[in-house]
């Protein structure tokens, strides 16, 4: 459905058509261009000292294809059209049925100022009428983000010196079945309870254990669970995407089958580490290398770039023997 649908606005002044159609592989170059050029030109405006980073002006892969390609893949991603051109993308994440989030906006520099935004934010509204909260960050620099969100109907929840979270909730004109709001809730036991088709949203979960449970199709999004403890759990067929596992610890884990695609090390660089693992059959590709020790190893059928490694090896020792 999401395929087909597609929305009209037809401005008074310039007859112009404002539409958002449902993004395809591809417009990822075309988007990924637009969104570079939109977000360097905030970068211009809004840092002027350009060796400090801010994610919310520039977040992280604005200028890959291949980021643009998973955010088309596995988000919902409309591409914004004006008249008859792409001129900009929305993409966000909807949490369960209630909870949505803007995860990007952006428009072409020179498509901005018309309205544009404003009118895709409601489409937006329209196209998800049982979203009741919307939320969405922005660079604490961005002083006209500011003024554009608080117009449409977003309120501060949050803000530090780098970073302004905002909010908007949409009052039900009707009660709502299942619904527990503003509760504390805090060291509740549950035990053999249902809890399927279950929504948590801004719900403190610290030190929360989830033991013999069956958690299967669950959607975690926009979540803190740094420094928790996962043991014995069937992560099958899972999929794991934009996660910072920086510092993470995995032991004993079966990878039988698992991909890796479009990885860092993060601004630390800090390199990982595989002991006593079974990695029969890996493949690595257009991946940087630099550094890597590989000690202590079964190679056997190894090879880089169809060269076999055992063969490398024994040239290197003939040679040093000379």
């Amino acid at each position: 459905m999401l395929n087909r649908i597609y929305f009209y606005l037809v401005t008074r002044e310039n007859k112009k058509v404002i539409k958002i159609e449902k993004a395809v592989i591809s417009d990822a170059e075309k988007l990924t261009e637009i969104m570079k050029a939109a977000f360097d030109e905030e970068a211009r405006r809004w840092l002027p000292n350009q060796e400090i980073p801010d994610y919310n002006i520039q977040p992280p892969g604005y200028s890959s294809v291949e980021m643009t390609k998973y955010m088309i893949e596995e988000l919902i991603y409309f591409k914004i059209i004006y008249d008859s051109d792409i001129v900009g993308g929305i993409i966000v994440s909807i949490t369960g049925m209630s909870f949505g989030r803007i995860d990007r906006i952006f428009l072409a520099p020179d498509f901005q100022g018309k309205k544009i935004g404003s009118r895709v934010i409601e489409l937006i509204e329209e196209e998800f009428p049982a979203v009741r909260t919307w939320d969405l960050e922005t660079s604490s620099r961005q002083v006209n983000n500011h003024h554009f969100y608080e117009k449409m109907g977003y309120r501060t929840t949050f803000k530090t010196t780098d970073e302004y979270c905002y909010i908007k909730r949409k009052e039900s004109s009707t009660a709502i079945e299942g619904l527990t709001k503003n509760q504390d809730l805090g060291n509740a036991q549950y035990e053999n309870c249902n809890m399927s088709h279950t929504e948590f949203y801004q719900v403190n979960a610290e030190d929360s254990s989830f033991s013999n449970s069956n958690l299967m199709k669950t959607h975690f999004s926009n979540c803190n669970l740094g420094h928790s403890k996962f043991q014995n759990i069937n992560f099958r067929h899972s999929f794991f995407a934009d996660l910072n596992l920086s510092y993470s610890k995995m032991r004993l884990v079966t990878l039988a089958g698992v991909r890796f695609l479009d990885t860092n090390l993060g601004d630390d660089k800090e390199p990982i580490s595989f002991e006593r693992c079974e990695l029969q059959g890996t493949t690595i590709k257009n991946s940087s290398l630099r550094n890597m020790q590989i000690e202590n190893c079964d190679i056997t059928g190894m090879t880089i770039d169809s060269i076999p490694v055992e063969k490398l090896l024994e040239v290197y020792y003939q040679e040093i023997k000379k």
